[in-house]
């Protein structure tokens, strides 16, 4: 989906951190709050709920630090405050609600990834010749069409982002 996102690149605000080289990782964590969040109430998950990029990805000009959308801030269900939006990867990707950045120099353990490790791989979607255990990532529908659409290599953004994954077998490691 296309989402007109008010924020800033994520890499402006990384910038200030002044990650050192032994920053591989980033690793981010959202609110906790299971009395006003019903879905932290189920055991599908571990929370909080935490994702991770590499630190060459978050420093991309595509990955945004969203806190808003459509020219409003963003609503509660839609990952208020912030929301990291990364549009070359499954949603997944794009946490929201998130209360810790952290740099680290070893892959965290994402959430989706210590509950189902075979379907949420790090690389997920990045390739759409993979298909799922459970379904194909081939086809895409967008919200005001019913025609499906091809799906293309990095969800359509080949050409801003393919660098980034430069001589890696994007299908062992979907």
């Amino acid at each position: 989906m296309v989402i007109p996102w008010l924020g800033i690149p994520l890499e402006e605000i990384l910038r200030r951190f002044e990650p050192n080289s032994n920053a591989k990782y980033v690793a981010f964590t959202t609110v906790f709050q299971p009395e006003e969040m019903s879905g932290q109430r189920s055991r599908i998950l571990r929370w909080s709920y935490v994702e991770d990029l590499r630190i060459d990805e978050v420093m991309h000009a595509l990955a945004i630090l969203s806190m808003g959308m459509y020219g409003r801030l963003l609503p509660n269900q839609n990952g208020a405050p912030l929301l990291l939006a990364v549009p070359w990867k499954y949603g997944f990707k794009s946490i929201k609600s998130i209360v810790k950045i952290e740099f680290t120099k070893k892959r965290p353990l994402t959430s989706w990834n210590r509950s189902v490790p075979k379907e949420y791989g790090f690389y997920s979607n990045v390739n759409p010749k993979v298909d799922r255990q459970r379904w194909s990532q081939k086809k895409k529908r967008q919200i005001e069409d019913f025609v499906k659409r091809k799906i293309l290599m990095f969800n359509d953004y080949e050409d801003r982002v393919a660098s980034l994954y430069s001589g890696m077998n994007l299908k062992r490691k979907f």
